[in-house]
């Protein structure tokens, strides 16, 4: 089974433009965050893709490998399907360029599940944790994410669920984490398909996946990613060096 790792990085980025080419301890963001990737050992290749040329040249210049987008694309998954789709590849991980403190526990978790999933039941997997304070579960950034009995999402959304008529019944509200591994099949699936009524009302990509029938493995996770998305977080990045 051959399973790379692929940072899909935007230039431009609303809240922190230019964000990725930050420095960070001597590196920038981007840099380290692919270089962070490469020593986890997980991989038998890491790319990064991306419509920058910037970017593309920051990570060649340092023997690095990288993919330059040829369109426009509305989402991650989108980015990264055109990367891959002429790359012998089995399973696809997408690593966050913005997190560059790459914790490898739940990525080899997340690996492990394909490993063990003989019958290819799972199209893809991702990771969510428990959130438990008000303020957490109704903040509409918090996406969340329901599941059945063998932990394959139900529906993931901005609003509270499950919505909470009764209380004290035992419910979880789980939050989810946006790293994902891929078969190669259903990230090209999701590139050839269109955007439905629930991934444009949600602004979530992970929809498209459900409403064409795609199963989705969550794995339980403690992990919180330490992701820079503006000036301050990259000060307290900086602090941690």
């Amino acid at each position: 089974m051959k399973i790379i790792a692929v940072i899909p990085a935007r230039y431009a980025s609303t809240r922190f433009p230019a964000k990725l080419m930050q420095d960070l301890g001597g590196k920038t963001v981007i840099l380290t965050t692919y270089e962070a990737a490469v020593e986890t050992n997980l991989f038998d290749d890491v790319f990064v893709v991306t419509d920058s040329e910037l970017i593309y040249n920051e990570i060649i210049s340092h023997k690095g490998k990288a993919i330059m987008s040829i369109k426009e694309h509305e989402s991650g998954s989108d980015r990264i399907a055109e990367a891959v789709e002429s790359i012998d590849v089995d399973i696809v991980v997408n690593v966050q360029g913005d997190e560059p403190f790459i914790n490898s526990e739940p990525l080899k978790e997340l690996i492990e599940f394909f490993k063990k999933d003989a019958d290819k039941k799972i199209d893809l997997a991702s990771l969510m944790r428990e959130i438990k304070e008000d303020e957490e579960i109704n903040n509409p950034n918090n996406v969340k994410v329901v599941v059945d009995q063998n932990q394959f999402a139900l529906y993931f959304s901005r609003s509270v669920i499950p919505y909470a008529r009764e209380k004290n019944v035992g419910v979880r509200y789980m939050q989810h984490i946006g790293i994902y591994a891929f078969r190669k099949q259903a990230l090209l699936d999701f590139y050839s398909l269109p955007m439905k009524s629930l991934e444009a009302s949600e602004k979530l990509e992970q929809l498209r996946y459900l409403e064409f029938g795609k199963r989705i493995k969550m794995v339980e996770t403690t992990h919180v990613g330490i992701g820079i998305d503006t000036l301050e977080d990259l000060e307290k990045a900086r602090k941690m060096l």
